[in-house]
């Protein structure tokens, strides 16, 4: 088993830095070059370094509001470790000032500086003057491939990021000849928005966002013929202030090259804001392509199951010939022989089966004849699971073992990836940094747990202090500076460095078993998590930032998880129907901080047999937060307790912008909260669309069983609950002590990019108000919403968060009714000053359309009297969006208010104590059709559905007892 090579870097105080060969050195060597990751070195001449300044906007969350102005100007640590010997000699680098002195690792480089260079043997010396150029920092430009074949068909796949963010930045991408490339066979991924052609960029959405958003088109482009033979790829009017990783992936498709050789490719950008600067072109942003007349593409085709380790797939571009071999060694090359595979080499396909298990292999190709006659390269593969303490790691708790598990992580995918397993015992991490087609297995023996001193929250180019938690009727924080992507969500939401496990970018990753990893009281849940010592920044388990094909969970079972009241734990639905309370299958979690896994713009994840709050029901707050992520699958989940959201589709602008989410397939979710089971929001900056969840079982919830808020003016619909799209609804859904049972809304927060808000003074239902209004942001929208076969009782705030499992209800309990709100704005003769604005869509009002309630049954506490029949809960507003914001509702079985085509069949409201207000409230009800539907009509109130500017009601085959459920039923 080779050993996974352990990189050091040391820095010695007397600012030498000690570079070990790579080549044959000359012990008499002097000349020096920038090292590949170089980004402050314009040109090193025989006798001179051009190092690059300039100013940028870069916040850390230290940084004071207004003080993030900097220089780029590197210091002289900073400096010495992007240069390297020339020929790969030990030498030593000293930095002076014009008087010789030497200058401290933390003193800046200025002009007139020097470089001072020593020999391997200390025999020769030589001094390069320094100067100062005003560029942007070099930037870096990677090929996905760095050789190819010639002649055979390839997408040929370039990264950009720049050095420096920007607003209204300009890319040059300068092509080498040969290179076919068009506006129409070559598309472009701009800080991770998603593919399009060139030709269709100025095209695409910008997402949603208020008027005062200075962007309206993500960029332009243009292809131009290069002085030099070639072309010029031109991008401007780029926003790359946000940084998500690569800036521009661009792929040429279909690219076939003629001629052997080496391709070089360049590129350059201009920066807009602080100051307008443009980058060197040298260094870290070339790259060269290599074409090859034998097979430089082979590659593995990575695993997507967890079974399949003795058998290996490969690909490679197509050649003309069928007389391929695949060539096979057991001990890293240094013997060979011929592997008994299927092989289609018109096809570029290789399949091998009946490996040996648990060994390295390498492989490559011997094609016998024709123009690509030869060996290719050669590809690696580990036939199992790479135990971590094959590698030296021991699983000794006191240890920490950050370092190891991400250089072993980092070995897998580069040969191509691999499961890496956590056998018994004990290991402790920082910050995991996750790599595309690796996946961690923990087995049943075998603990994660989080240390302090996570990776710091990203550096940026907003600031967010001004606004970092929590949202009153008068903060105009979030809107001050409309283009402040970082001020519309809470803060938890866009940092995404500071977690226990990190991915960006990403495809293929899984994190699966039925071990147990915990926060182990060292991830933060509080939203002042950035007031707090450097080290204990992190709070977040699982964080994922754009990536795709994402899996956690336990070990796979084919049964659905339910519930047991009386044992209090979670149990599988055998096939003959029994009850197995065998859980030992689930990957156990607990003291997850802000967010077990926070995904964002992250598509197809699939998450499933987990038990939350396994060991402790500490240091734990939302659960599954999928923010603007589409084609989400969520499957037998239970939690004991947490403090927020168990499962929580959003959209938010924390990317910088906004993106739609849809296609949700969620089941079997138990769980106790002190917010909400499912929740819709409160992000909504998007659209939320396809949402199907079955088989819900609500022990507790603060807020709300099932809510869906939109507040940002995003678009939500089709939401099923109980519909059967997820497979057979094996029980009926249940909830208990819910704060309210169902909470369906519309607020006008208009948390979004380029939102722009005024402070009004109004009556709002005879209260007077003073706050804000966002005044160029279009109401949401909340349409299409089915909610079937639920059983609902004991409706109170009754989780388990706060006290003991669980405080029976005594009365003082906060309650809420079943609650459908839309939105309006208020009249303007209601506002001091009239309403000075009209909304881009026009519309005052924002009605929630098509709900339907079937087979729904609640018996709620009761006990109102009847003055609350007078009632009349305020509208939803920027800091109020929430169902204790409503306060008293008027009725205690459903309260409606602006809505259109509300249909109730099949269900029954009841109370346990007598409640005098009204069964069911319309307010401003467009359309409603209530059938087969029984109620309880309280003694001292006649009316028992109260209608209030109401058009199109119809009431067909309902019924009422009068006083108490059993006693006389008369049909209404």
């Amino acid at each position: 088993m080779p050993v996974l090579r352990k990189f050091v870097l040391l820095v010695v105080v007397t600012c030498i830095i000690i570079l070990r060969a790579t080549a044959v050195p000359s012990p008499y060597s002097t000349g020096v070059k920038p090292t590949a990751q170089a980004t402050h070195i314009a040109a090193i001449t025989n006798d001179a370094v051009v190092v690059i300044t300039g100013s940028t906007y870069r916040f850390t969350v230290d940084t004071p509001e207004g003080r993030g102005l900097v220089s780029t100007s590197p210091t002289v640590k900073e400096l010495l470790l992007q240069l390297q010997s020339g020929d790969g000699s030990i030498q030593q680098y000293h930095i002076t000032g014009k008087s010789g002195n030497a200058k401290s690792i933390g003193d800046e480089i200025i002009s007139g500086d020097r470089l001072v260079v020593t020999s391997q043997n200390g025999k020769a010396t030589k001094t390069y003057q320094v100067t100062i150029k005003l560029m942007a920092l070099s930037g870096q430009l990677a090929l996905q491939q760095q050789q190819i074949t010639l002649n055979t068909n390839n997408d040929l796949t370039l990264y950009f990021t720049a050095g420096q963010r920007s607003p209204d930045a300009a890319v040059k991408i300068y092509l080498p000849a040969g290179i076919p490339i068009t506006l129409k066979n070559t598309t472009v991924n701009i800080i991770g928005r998603g593919a399009v052609t060139l030709q269709e960029l100025a095209q695409q959405s910008i997402g949603r966002t208020g008027t005062k958003y200075s962007y309206n088109k993500v960029g332009t482009v243009s292809i131009t013929p290069s002085p030099g033979g070639g072309s010029i790829l031109y991008f401007s009017h780029l926003d790359l202030r946000p940084a998500n990783g690569t800036d521009l992936q661009i792929v040429i498709h279909q690219v076939t090259l003629p001629k052997t050789g080496d391709y070089h490719f360049k590129a350059i950008y201009t920066t807009s804001k602080p100051e307008v600067l443009t980058s060197a072109g040298t260094g870290s942003e070339t790259a060269t392509l290599r074409v090859t007349p034998t097979v430089a593409d082979f590659t593995r085709m990575a695993d997507t199951a967890l079974s399949a380790y003795t058998t290996a797939r490969f690909t490679w571009s197509a050649i003309t010939t069928s007389a391929v071999q695949l060539m096979q060694s057991p001990d890293s090359g240094k013997t060979w022989a011929a592997a008994n595979a299927n092989i289609d080499g018109r096809k570029g396909k290789a399949t091998i089966t009946g490996l040996q298990p648990d060994r390295w292999y390498t492989f490559r190709l011997l094609v016998k004849d024709g123009n690509h006659k030869g060996l290719s390269n050669t590809a690696r593969y580990y036939t199992g699971m790479l135990d971590v303490r094959s590698v030296g790691i021991t699983g000794d708790s006191s240890q920490d073992y950050t370092q190891p598990i991400n250089a072993a992580i980092d070995h897998l995918s580069r040969s191509g990836g691999g499961t890496l397993l956590f056998s018994k015992g004990t290991y402790s991490v920082r910050t995991v940094h996750l790599k595309s087609n690796v996946y961690l297995y923990i087995n049943a023996a075998a603990t994660i747990k989080a240390l302090k001193g996570a990776d710091a929250p990203e550096i940026t180019w907003f600031s967010d202090k001004k606004y970092r938690s929590g949202l009153s009727p008068t903060d105009a924080g979030p809107y001050t500076d409309p283009e402040n992507y970082l001020t519309k969500q809470d803060v938890g939401h866009h940092y995404f460095h500071n977690s226990m496990f990190f991915g960006e970018r990403l495809n293929n990753v899984k994190i699966i078993g039925n071990g147990y990893i915990t926060g182990n009281g060292n991830l933060a849940t509080g939203d002042n998590v950035m007031n707090n010592a450097p080290d204990n920044r992190a709070d977040k388990m699982f964080t994922f930032k754009l990536c795709t094909n994402i899996e956690i969970g336990g070990i796979y079972r084919d049964a659905d998880l339910w519930y047991d009241s009386t044992k209090d734990e979670p149990y599988y639905i055998n096939k003959d129907g029994s009850n197995d309370f065998n859980t030992g299958n689930m990957l156990h979690i607990d003291r997850t901080g802000h967010f077990a896994l926070l995904a964002t713009g992250t598509d197809t994840i699939y998450v499933h047999n987990t038990y939350f709050s396994w060991g402790s029901t500490a240091s734990v707050r939302d659960i599954y937060d999928f923010m603007a992520c589409s084609h989400v699958t969520v499957t037998n989940i239970y939690s004991k307790v947490s403090s927020d959201d168990i499962v929580k589709p959003g959209s938010d602008c924390s990317l910088g912008f906004t993106r739609p989410a849809h296609d949700y397939k969620v089941r079997n979710v138990i769980g106790d909260t002190n917010c909400n089971l499912f929740q819709i929001g409160s992000e909504t900056a998007d659209d939320i669309t396809d949402i199907c969840v079955d088989n819900i079982y609500v022990l507790g919830a603060n807020k709300a069983g099932f809510s869906i808020s939109t507040n940002d003016g995003g678009s939500v619909k089709n939401i099923h609950l109980n519909c059967g799209h997820t497979g057979s609804l094996h029980t009926r859904s249940k909830m208990v002590r819910t704060f309210t049972p169902f909470f369906i809304s519309i607020s006008n927060r208009g948390r979004v990019i380029g939102a722009e808000v005024g402070k009004y003074a109004f009556t709002d239902n005879g209260e007077k108000h003073n706050e804000l209004l966002v005044k160029n942001v279009n109401i949401g929208q909340v349409e299409n919403i089915i909610i079937n076969g639920i059983d609902i009782y004991e409706v109170y705030a009754g989780s388990s968060f706060r006290g003991k499992r669980w405080e029976a209800y005594d009365g003082k309990q906060r309650r809420a009714t079943p609650i459908i709100a839309g939105y309006s704005l208020p009249a303007t003769t209601d506002v001091t000053g009239g309403l000075d604005f009209t909304l881009p869509n026009g519309k005052h009002t924002g009605y929630i359309k098509n709900v339907v309630f079937n087979d729904v049954h609640v018996l709620v506490k009761g006990g109102n009297p009847l003055s609350d029949t007078a009632a009349a809960p305020p509208e939803l507003g920027v800091g109020q969006y929430n169902a204790s914001n409503l306060k008293v509702q008027p009725s205690y079985g459903l309260w409606a208010r602006h809505v259109m085509a509300l249909t109730i069949k099949q269900s029954s409201f009841n109370y346990e104590t007598r409640d005098s207000r009204y069964a069911l409230f319309l307010d401003d009800v467009i359309g409603a059709q209530i059938t087969a539907v029984k109620m309880v009509r309280p003694a001292g109130n006649n009316t028992v559905i109260k209608c209030k500017n109401t058009a199109d009601i119809k009431i067909d085959n309902a019924f009422y007892y009068e006083d108490q459920w059993g006693n006389a039923l008369n049909r209404y």
